[in-house]
């Protein structure tokens, strides 16, 4: 059985997952969106130009619904189809990273610099322990992912 300090921690990390999505919806319905749309923009502006079968393995969804969110996205013009160069039947999603980040900005911005300031409170040690926590959940994650998502 788990000790206190474990039960403790395992408590205030649903809290904080919880209170960021909460973050998030609030973020999406202000900013036009349903649900988490918005956070899958993110990919676009860590990974440039994508295709749907790589917005579906980076996201976990279905590739009906990478296209209802390309959809979506394009009429909103943050995004755009074209074809590959190389192989015509492919389609390439090429995001408009400047209007992403303009849509994005006046939200994250303030959060940002405040999230710069508490990270500043803690020693580089501390910050090394939080960042492998972090990673190692990951892992864990994507792992358990991989897991459910098996057929």
């Amino acid at each position: 059985m788990p000790g206190k300090n474990v039960i403790a921690l395992r408590k205030v990390s649903q809290q904080y997952a919880y209170t960021s999505l909460q973050m998030h919806e609030a973020i999406a319905r202000k900013a036009g969106f349903a649900g988490t749309d918005h956070k899958y923009l993110g990919f676009f502006l860590q990974k440039g130009n994508l295709t749907a079968g790589e917005l579906a393995d980076l996201t976990g969804l279905t590739t009906g619904a990478v296209t209802g969110l390309i959809d979506r996205f394009e009429q909103k013009k943050l995004v755009k189809r074209t074809f590959d160069e190389k192989d015509r039947r492919k389609i390439i999603v090429v995001p408009n990273t400047q209007k992403i980040i303009a849509l994005f900005e006046p939200f994250y911005k303030d959060f940002q610099n405040e999230t710069d300031r508490l990270i500043a409170t803690f020693s580089n040690s501390e910050i090394e322990i939080i960042k492998t926590y972090l990673l190692k959940g990951i892992e864990l994650m994507k792992l358990k992912n991989e897991q459910f998502n098996k057929k």
